[in-house]
């Protein structure tokens, strides 16, 4: 089918189905952004998530659209890509998503995508349409992106301890119950600045396959940007209360300092992975963050069984979804 040939019935479609992900995966990942600031008691989980959608849409005023960019135009040959595609590719992604939220696991919502981007590829096209070399930086920040979380988690909670070896811990928790707000916020920030961007590369992807927008422009179209930032604030806003548990409290346990640690971490990862353009996962990026925080501690503080089933979700993640993804382009392919 060519780009003509795709109605615009059917695009308004699958813009709602991308935008229906979006939502969830806002949905899904606010026990990312809520997580920590509501296990130290900071505020309470209406308060926050609230404060966590306000961010997640403010991301749109502050990072340029590198990370829309590599998933609209550096994962897949971008001439393969038709509505059918799209289709296997968002509806794979959704059912991992619905799948993990119901059962509690904090996986990718990101890697679910891309997972599903490359898994109805490969199902029309076979795998010499993928990008190796935006695939295979994708990859690496599956390990990366949590590695530097620990790293920047740790480091910070020793710098804190450090700082305030002779305050009360009645004063270091007064201090940083009120700095909890502003790493939180900025949390939030990096999560809607690559999140949100993820979808819409594969909206931009569909309407490049439409004739609607082309490779050659530098971003999508301006209504994309501001759909895709509402629904992911959106869907945080409803919030993905059945991860907040074991995001906050059973990996380790934390009070506002170690909050406040784990989320900066989180951020700064996030900040410079969204400035160069790379889609990372947020789970991964404040699970590692969170992890370091607590061994920097003490070791035996950090649930490491527990740390280690989620690493398997995230190992799983990606080839999963992009079975259900080719599932989906075949269902797709009878009916669209």
């Amino acid at each position: 089918m060519t780009a003509l040939q795709i109605s615009f019935s059917v695009v308004v479609l699958l813009v709602a189905l991308s935008l229906a992900f979006d939502f969830m995966n806002g949905f899904h990942d606010a026990a990312n952004s809520i997580a920590t600031i509501v296990s130290t008691g900071v505020l309470k989980p209406y308060q926050a998530v609230v404060w966590a959608a306000f961010f997640n849409f403010l991301a749109l005023f502050f990072f340029e659209l590198r990370v829309a960019a590599t998933v609209g135009k550096g994962i897949v040959d971008p001439a393969v890509v038709d509505h059918v595609v799209i289709f296997g590719a968002v509806l794979g992604a959704l059912v991992w998503n619905i799948v993990t939220w119901w059962i509690g696991i904090p996986s990718s919502s990101s890697h679910a995508l891309i997972g599903g981007l490359i898994g109805a590829t490969i199902a029309k096209a076979g795998s010499g349409s993928l990008l190796a070399a935006g695939i295979v930086k994708v990859a690496l920040f599956i390990v990366i992106s949590p590695l530097l979380g620990f790293v920047l988690g740790s480091a910070l909670m020793l710098g804190v301890s450090w700082l305030f070896f002779r305050s009360t811990p009645r004063s270091t928790d007064r201090w940083f119950r009120r700095l909890q707000l502003l790493s939180s916020a900025l949390y939030s920030l990096g999560h809607g600045s690559n999140d949100a961007q993820k979808t819409m590369g594969i909206i931009w992807l569909l309407l490049i396959a439409a004739g609607m927008s082309s490779t050659h422009e530098t971003h999508p179209p301006y209504w994309v940007i501001m759909a895709c930032y509402l629904a992911i604030g959106l869907g945080t806003l409803f919030g993905g209360w059945r991860i907040v548990k074991t995001m906050g409290q059973k990996i380790t346990k934390l009070k506002p300092v170690g909050g406040f640690c784990a989320e900066a971490g989180g951020a700064l990862t996030l900040f410079v992975a969204s400035g160069f353009g790379i889609p990372v996962s947020t789970t991964h990026t404040i699970t590692g963050a969170i992890v370091g925080v607590g061994s920097s501690q003490k070791f035996s503080a950090v649930r490491w069984g527990l740390a280690g089933s989620i690493v398997w979700a995230w190992v799983l993640t990606i080839p999963a979804s992009a079975l259900m993804a080719a599932i989906g382009w075949w269902i797709g392919s009878k009916f669209l």
